[in-house]
């Protein structure tokens, strides 16, 4: 009966293993890895709906799948790497601010794609792309005809105020009132709304135009659509 420290001492902790043992898998995962870090930012790119697009996030997960490929591929040859990998990731913490939950979604996909690849399971790690890119394909779709927006105008009377929001509810999809600021000189107001499919914006304009409106602008909103 082997003991703890005779499996230690075998010569099967030191022998090389995994993908990095035959040139052809490390050269097929090496090309899924590179394909996998390209792909990954286009699908982000395609999918994001914040309101400013950060080309570094987008850097960072093609970085993530190729470093977490290439630290599997790695210690998956020597059982004794992997253990000290496992020791020296332990220490590390990450306390950069994710500001949407879809970024830790993207980051841990990236994760997966690295390990899934790196480790040689490569219909697994086409399957993983394949499925998550068409469901977030297709998330992306709803979540572009629910844009939210938030128009803020402000007129000099309550007949203002009307002419507006007239021309706003035959414009738009969908309107919400977030807010009200009414003072002896003019009325401020919030309104939050959903834009048609076609996206014309051709109301802002008009609404600016009209008598008694000193200021009309439309903003793209974070967050989802509260209507």
């Amino acid at each position: 009966m082997f003991t703890f420290n005779d499996i230690f001492k075998s010569s099967f902790l030191s022998q090389a293993g995994g993908v990095t043992a035959n040139p052809l898998l490390m050269t097929v995962s090496v090309v899924l890895l590179i394909t996998f870090s390209v792909l990954i930012r286009i699908v982000y790119k395609k999918t994001f709906r914040g309101v400013m697009y950060s080309k570094t996030f987008g850097t960072s997960l093609s970085l993530v799948v190729l470093v977490t490929g290439f630290v599997i591929m790695a210690i998956s040859s020597n059982v004794i790497l992997s253990l000290g990998m496992v020791g020296a990731l332990s220490i590390i913490r990450f306390r950069t601010a994710v500001k949407d939950p879809m970024d830790i979604t993207y980051m841990f996909w990236a994760v997966g794609l690295g390990i899934t690849t790196g480790a040689g399971l490569f219909f697994i790690a086409v399957l993983l792309f394949i499925v998550i890119t068409i469901f977030l394909l297709t998330t992306a779709k709803e979540i572009l005809f629910d844009q939210p927006y938030l128009f803020v105008f402000s007129c000099i009377n309550e007949s203002a105020e009307h002419d507006v929001m007239r021309i706003l509810n035959e414009a738009v999809k969908k309107t919400k009132l977030r807010s009200k600021i009414v003072s002896k000189e003019r009325i401020e107001i919030s309104v939050e709304l959903c834009l048609q499919k076609n996206k014309k914006t051709l109301f802002v304009s008009e609404i600016s135009a009209l008598p008694g409106v000193s200021s009309a602008s439309l903003l793209s909103a974070e967050g989802d659509l509260s209507i």
